[in-house]
């Protein structure tokens, strides 16, 4: 099976089909600390502009739904994250009025661990190193 750098749990992908249904296509962004700490902020897609201080770690490939969301973070964040794999998880508590899921009365959070050394041989191996924006 391939190593990603960002999932998703059944929970935030049941969440992410009903957004999708409403919004259409979703993209994510990790904040880096703004607003709402540090939470992933899912946007309908191209909302939240991308620049060359962004790299794409993956995308979510949700049953479901149509696209994959791409999964957005600052280069400058990457470099304290990048030995890491992230879970897009969604629990209830009202998260920023930003991200798409805020009336909901949920919000998307962060579950991370690092990944092994074997996943990144592999990520390294593949050449599967985020995307720079001016790249996509």
């Amino acid at each position: 099976m391939a190593v990603n750098r960002v999932d998703v749990t059944a929970d935030a992908a049941v969440l992410l089909r009903r957004l999708a249904g409403t919004h259409g296509p979703l993209m994510f962004h990790q904040s880096g600390g703004c607003c709402d700490g540090s939470s992933p902020m899912c946007y309908p897609a191209g909302e939240f502009r991308t620049g060359n201080a962004d790299v794409r770690l993956g995308d979510l490939r949700v049953d479901g739904v149509g696209e994959p969301i791409p999964v957005w973070m600052s280069a400058s964040q990457f470099e304290y994250w990048k030995h890491t794999h992230l879970t897009i998880d969604v629990v209830p508590g009202r998260g920023s009025g930003f991200s798409l899921e805020a009336p909901e009365g949920v919000r998307f959070l962060i579950r991370s661990r690092l990944l092994t050394d074997q996943e990144l041989a592999e990520l390294d191996g593949r050449e599967q190193q985020p995307v720079p924006a001016e790249e996509r």
